[in-house]
């Protein structure tokens, strides 16, 4: 039994985020593959966990998740949480994900790149860094996924991943964002986006 959340909102946003992120990921891995391997940058606690295992499994035999986070405290509340799971093998680093570039445990390809509650606005030279690390760590089906506490953030993120070759693909709203009352205009999971490498763009258009 995993470690419950310790706010009362985090399984009602979860559930949420699961029904937006759950159908986007079955359109893109149309057919079943043997392994699955997911990087999840800046994870934190890595709440999200339950939710990528079971929006994923379905379309694979096999799901690695590898979370990294430089906050060394949240790396072992996600370890606790999600350490020993049956339908996927989770392992957690205390790692800077602007300086993914260098860490041999990241090695990829990795089929998806997750971020969270990107946070472009808290220093947009590291997070280009970041951006950058995460495109260049997926296969060429791979997909890099993002979500935003804010509008202007998430407009601005995607902007600079386009503009270092991620090809935006999926750009929606949650219409059930739960408001947090710590900043102007944040809710929690307010905009999902999906980005594919330039390669898999490259082959759709020329099917």
């Amino acid at each position: 039994m995993p470690l419950a959340f310790s706010n009362q909102h985090t399984q009602a946003d979860l559930l949420q985020l699961k029904y937006l992120l759950a159908p986007l990921l079955r359109d893109h891995f149309r057919s079943q593959l043997s392994e699955i391997r997911l990087l999840n940058i800046a994870c934190g606690r890595a709440d999200e966990t339950g939710t990528l295992v079971d929006s994923l499994t379905p379309h694979c035999q096999q799901l690695e998740i590898t979370g990294i986070d430089i906050r060394n405290r949240e790396i072992g509340e996600a370890k606790q949480r999600w350490g020993k799971m049956a339908s996927a093998k989770t392992q957690f680093y205390t790692q800077d994900a602007s300086h993914i570039a260098h860490i041999h445990q990241l090695d990829g390809p990795y089929d998806v790149v997750f971020i969270r509650h990107q946070n472009y606005w808290n220093g947009a030279e590291a997070w280009h860094r970041i951006y950058d690390n995460a495109l260049h760590r997926l296969n060429d089906n791979g997909i890099l996924v993002i979500t935003s506490y804010f509008d202007r953030e998430h407009l601005q993120a995607v902007q600079a991943i386009s503009a270092m070759g991620g090809t935006l693909t999926t750009s929606i709203r949650n219409p059930k964002s739960r408001i947090i009352n710590d900043a102007p205009n944040k809710s929690v999971d307010r905009h999902i986006a999906i980005f594919a490498r330039e390669a898999e763009s490259q082959l759709i258009a020329d099917e």
